[in-house]
């Protein structure tokens, strides 16, 4: 068995005893030397160790972590899944330069150095078309200037976050709060494969762990981990995304949000959190340029590129439209169009990708 096989089945062995969580293995491997060392003691060693019972004793020397170290090493094996650990020099920087970094990381697809220039995207799983815009574009900007997206692959921000990175050919994370060999939401499955072919879904939870709310406040320690700063996009009073904001902070990272209509829920906790002291921002570039991995020319920024040409009738009506849906008639009021020419204003702005229809004959501008 190879020496680096080796090291990963002891790892792996010694997390797998009941008993020992990340602080006692931490703790165990700093005062024996390795993992392997504190597998091998003597009983008489591990006793005089003050910081194990009775209890964890008698599963280090009866517990089969052999058998689970090698099924574990077999699945990951199965399913094209490399497992590094905190002391592989490719475990990645950011994250282990955190108060409590993971043990181990399942990675499907590939970390890579560019990687550290990375930024986390979290928010509410029921945001709303302002949200689901906002973030799509701002991932996308990201993207554009070789930023890594990090977020949870979760349902809403977190999705359009990945998505929006994909779009522009970038490269994305995802965070996963269960078994690497389960796709969390279901409907997402596609979209992990999609990740883990342009970047990828990582977690530091063991083969077969199912998506239970208890492991996912961990996960969130890691998302925002991996990032310089993370940026909050719609979030309740009580939304899961504060946890991340929290930890951010802790991590000594820069935290970010965008600000929400007042009248908006989930606009309490972004709007909060701006109150505190985090960074309001509005685009991508105001999050680069609060951090120190500003990459490229600004040529990508939304606000730099040029409309097609618009007809007088076209202009007005665009200039109305907003992120934020309006009806059909209050756009014919505030734009002066007659009944008869702003259907076809409209439905010529979709052609030219700068709006798109509602249900209910509500209209939103597309970010360009």
């Amino acid at each position: 068995m190879s020496q680096d096989r080796e090291h990963l089945r002891s790892w792996i062995g010694l997390s797998s005893i009941p008993g020992i969580g990340r602080i006692t293995f931490r703790r165990l491997v700093a005062h024996f030397g390795s993992a392997g060392r504190v597998l091998s003691a003597s009983e008489n060693e591990q006793r005089e160790y003050a910081g194990l019972s009775g209890k964890v004793i008698s599963e280090l020397r009866s517990f089969p972590w052999q058998e689970r170290a090698e099924e574990e090493l077999a699945k990951a094996e199965a399913a094209g899944v490399a497992i590094i650990t905190a002391a592989d020099p490719a475990y990645p920087g950011p994250l282990l330069n955190t108060p409590d970094p993971p043990l181990f990381l399942y990675i499907k697809g590939s970390l890579l150095p560019e990687d550290e220039n990375a930024v986390a995207m979290v928010g509410s799983r029921t945001p709303t078309h302002y949200g689901l815009t906002v973030t799509r574009s701002m991932a996308a900007e990201f993207a554009a200037r070789r930023i890594t997206v990090v977020s949870g692959m979760a349902r809403g921000i977190d999705t359009q976050a990945h998505r929006g990175a994909l779009d522009a050919q970038g490269r994305t994370i995802a965070v996963l709060g269960c078994g690497i060999d389960t796709a969390y939401p279901p409907e997402n499955r596609g979209l992990m494969e999609e990740i883990s072919r342009h970047g990828a879904v990582v977690t530091e939870n063991p083969f077969g762990t199912q998506p239970e709310s208890g492991y996912f406040p961990a996960r969130n320690r890691i998302i925002s981990g991996l990032a310089a700063g993370t940026v909050i996009i719609e979030a309740a009073e009580d939304s899961g995304s504060l946890i991340t904001a929290d930890y951010t902070l802790k991590q000594n990272r820069k935290l970010f949000a965008v600000p929400g209509n007042i009248s908006s829920p989930l606009s309490r906790g972004t709007n909060s959190l701006i109150k505190q002291g985090a960074l309001l921002v509005e685009t991508a570039g105001d999050v680069l340029n609060g951090l120190d991995i500003y990459k490229g020319s600004r040529s990508t920024d939304t606000v730099d590129r040029q409309l097609p040409p618009l007809t007088p009738d076209e202009a007005s009506v665009f200039k109305v439209l907003t992120d934020e849906p309006k009806h059909i008639d209050v756009i014919m009021a505030a734009s002066g169009s007659a009944p008869g020419r702003l259907s076809g204003v409209l439905i010529t702005l979709e052609l030219k990708g700068l709006a798109k229809q509602l249900p209910g004959k509500y209209f939103v501008r597309e970010m360009l």
